[in-house]
C-alpha cells in the first residue's frame, strides 16, 4: 500500500490553480506526494506529465462526472480551484469523498475555491458603504443566503463537513491579480489574465475605461502569489496542527489585501488606454446599471458584479501566519501591462 499522500487536484492550468499546483510541486514534502490532476487538454495533460503528476482528462462540463467521484474516492486530499459555480461536479466530489470515509473511517480533505462575491451587495457604483466582513463573524457568513453567489456550492460542501466525512476549507479571494510564474507558465499552459480581463475588455469595446453608477463600490483585491501562499499555509497548518485550522462552518478564509473602487479602475484603464494610442479620453465613462446591460449583454455577470460591494478581512489566515506582501500599489501596477497584452491578443 502507498504510503503517500494521495492529492485529487481540479483547475490545475487556471490562473489560480497553476499558481497553487506550482506551491505543490515546489513544496519540500513533494516526494510523499502523489498528484493526480484534472485537465481537458491532452497535449497539455502531456506537460504535466513530465513534472510527475498523474492526469485524468476530462471536464467539469461532462455529463457523466463519475470519473470525478472515482478520483476523489481515491485521494486523501481534494483541492478544487476549477469552477466555483458547478454543482454537479462538487457533488460528484462529494460523493466519492463519502466513499473515501466510509472505506478509511478517517474525513479526507477538501480545499474548495469559493468567492469574495458571496458577500456583495447591489450597490450599483452608488455608494462604498458596506462594512467589511471578517471570515471570523461565522454567524453572519454561514447565514448568508444560498441565493448568493457560489453558495448553492459552498453550502453543500459545509453541511458534509457537519455530517462528518469530510473536513471542509473554503479559500474566498476577492479580484485576484498579478502575474503568475513557475513551471506550467513557462509550458504555456496556464491562464495568465486576472480579475483586471473583466474591466478590460468592455473597456476596449468602447476604446474607454468605465465604471457603473458612481464608481463608489469598492471590492477587495489579492495578488495570486499571495493568494497561492494561502493555500499553501492552509495545507501545512491541517497536515502539522489540524486543530489550528477552523473547518466546515468555521473553514470560510478570505483573500485580501487591499480595496480598489469602480472610479479607480475605470479611470486607470482609460489612461493606460490612452498611453497605447488606442483610448479617446483619459477620463472614464459612467454607465448606468442598464446602459452596462444593455451596451454588453454577452458580459452581463461581469457587469452585474463589477458595481457591487465586496469587501472582506482575511483574518483566520493571518492568524496562521499568512502574510501577504502585494496590495493596492502592486494592483495598479499591473493594470497598464495587462490592457497592453489584451490590445496585442484583439481584445481577447
Amino acid at each position: 500500500m502507498s504510503t503517500k499522500l494521495n492529492i485529487f487536484f481540479t483547475g490545475a492550468t487556471g490562473y489560480i490553480g497553476g499558481t497553487v499546483l506550482t506551491r505543490l510541486i515546489q513544496h519540500p514534502d513533494t516526494a510523499s506526494f502523489q498528484i493526480t490532476t484534472l485537465v481537458r487538454s491532452a497535449e497539455k495533460g502531456e506537460k504535466l506529465k513530465t513534472l510527475g503528476i498523474d492526469v485524468i482528462l476530462g471536464s467539469y462540463t461532462d455529463e457523466n462526472l463519475g470519473f470525478l467521484t472515482e478520483a476523489a474516492a481515491n485521494a486523501d486530499v481534494v483541492i478544487a480551484v476549477a469552477d466555483s459555480d458547478n454543482l454537479p461536479a462538487s457533488n460528484a466530489i462529494l460523493t466519492g469523498m463519502k466513499i473515501k470515509y466510509e472505506k478509511s473511517g478517517k474525513a479526507p480533505v477538501l480545499i474548495h475555491t469559493s468567492g469574495a462575491a458571496i458577500v456583495m451587495d447591489d450597490a450599483r457604483g452608488l455608494h462604498g458603504d458596506q462594512p467589511a466582513v471578517s471570515d471570523l463573524e461565522v454567524g453572519k457568513l454561514n447565514a448568508v443566503p444560498v441565493e448568493a453567489l457560489h453558495r448553492h456550492v459552498d453550502i453543500p460542501i459545509i453541511e458534509a463537513d457537519k455530517a462528518g466525512y469530510i473536513k471542509s476549507y473554503i479559500i474566498t479571494p476577492g479580484g485576484v491579480i498579478g502575474v503568475p510564474s513557475g513551471p506550467l507558465v513557462d509550458f504555456g499552459i496556464q491562464k495568465t489574465w486576472s480579475v483586471l480581463s473583466h474591466f478590460i475588455k468592455p473597456a476596449l469595446v468602447q476604446k474607454q475605461g468605465w465604471y457603473v453608477g458612481k464608481g463608489l463600490n469598492r471590492w477587495c483585491t489579492v495578488n495570486v502569489e499571495d493568494t497561492a501562499d494561502l493555500y499553501r499555509i492552509i495545507f501545512d497548518t491541517i497536515h502539522s496542527n489540524p486543530d489550528a485550522a477552523g473547518h466546515g462552518p468555521e473553514g470560510y478564509y478570505f483573500a485580501e489585501n487591499g480595496e480598489f473602487s469602480g472610479l479607480e479602475i475605470g479611470r486607470a484603464i482609460s489612461e493606460a488606454l490612452a498611453d497605447l494610442g488606442v483610448g479617446t479620453s483619459r477620463e472614464p465613462r459612467a454607465l448606468s446599471q442598464e446602459e452596462c446591460e444593455a451596451m454588453f449583454p454577452n458580459l452581463l455577470w461581469r457587469v452585474r458584479v463589477l458595481g457591487t460591494n465586496s469587501r472582506t478581512r482575511a483574518d483566520r489566515g493571518r492568524a496562521l501566519g499568512w502574510n501577504p506582501k502585494q496590495g493596492k500599489v502592486e494592483f495598479f501596477a499591473c493594470v497598464k501591462p495587462e490592457v497592453e497584452a489584451h490590445i496585442a491578443k484583439g481584445g481577447n
